[in-house]
């Protein structure tokens, strides 16, 4: 009896070269990623990107972000339409869950952002659906505001780089479950891109970061103490992509962040379903606006 193609499945690490053409895929599969996405991500974990071949042809791959030991993220996770139905994403999807495992420590928790129609196949797989990531998109972002204040005169929009790294990375641990240095200088200096922070009362009150992307400008992360500065934030952000259209993904367990997209005349283009295997983080969902990316966490 032959083999099936499932069974002939090589499983390996991505080189750098691979990274950009999953990339490629995204794209054609509408993923909207940002034009230097695999930089930044490969620069945080190459050892997360893992392939899948097939008679020595990439037909599919995904990541699978390891935070030291303390958090893994599963995403990326694409095979090619006329590889699909013969089992090969099962395959390459269980076998990219066992080799995150085996990088964390025992009991760390794996997240993921997955489409809600594959719901069901990652529950059999052991994840736990926790909220929905929503996508929001604007196509006509306001112009930006002359004054570089919020609401009230102790509150002031500065950039990102103007903070001290420490206070950046103490803020993102209340709203991602590990550290991340790696990835956030990365993320925060990537070009094409703006990152601001607001200070209230002289302590860090939130940060955001929006990046170019193939289609107008993405949001994410944006992380505030309230609306009020998630609002002054956003403003000043989105204006970065006056002439795109612009998307920010919200997560529905914190209805401020819904009020906010509302506020600024934002319709929902997509969701993902927020799942994790093992223990749900404990987070200040309160401050999250909006989540850094579907591939990364």
């Amino acid at each position: 009896m032959a083999p099936s193609p499932a069974e002939e499945l090589v499983i390996r690490n991505m080189t750098r070269a691979e990274v950009d053409r999953l990339v490629d895929w995204a794209a054609a599969e509408g993923w909207n990623p940002g034009l230097h996405d695999a930089d930044v991500f490969w620069a945080t974990d190459p050892d997360a990107f893992i392939a899948a071949e097939l008679d020595g042809e990439l037909i599919g791959g995904g990541a699978i972000t390891a935070y030291g030991g303390a958090f893994g993220f599963m995403g990326f996770f694409i095979v090619r339409p006329e590889f699909r139905g013969h089992g090969l994403g099962n395959a390459l999807w269980h076998a990219r869950r066992e080799r995150l495992l085996a990088r964390l420590a025992p009991g760390a928790a794996i997240g993921l952002d997955g489409v809600v129609a594959m719901q069901d196949y990652y529950a059999k797989g052991g994840f736990v659906f926790s909220h929905r990531d929503i996508r929001f998109q604007a196509d006509r972002p306001g112009n930006a505001p002359e004054q570089t204040h919020a609401s009230d005169s102790d509150t002031l929009i500065v950039p990102l780089a103007e903070v001290p790294f420490e206070e950046i990375a103490a803020y993102d641990r209340t709203c991602f479950p590990a550290p991340r240095d790696t990835f956030l200088t990365g993320w925060s200096s990537q070009p094409d891109a703006l990152a601001l922070a607001c200070r209230h009362d002289g302590r860090l009150a939130g940060f955001g970061v929006t990046r170019r992307c193939r289609e107008g400008c993405k949001i994410g992360p944006l992380f505030a103490d309230d609306v009020q500065v998630a609002d002054a934030l956003f403003t000043r952000l989105a204006a970065f992509g006056a002439g795109g259209p612009v998307f920010l993904d919200a997560p529905e367990n914190n209805p401020a962040a819904l009020e906010l997209a509302r506020r600024h005349d934002m319709r929902e283009v997509f969701g993902c379903a927020r799942m994790y295997l093992g223990p749900p983080p404990e987070l200040a969902h309160g401050r999250i606006f909006g989540v850094t990316t579907f591939e990364l966490g």
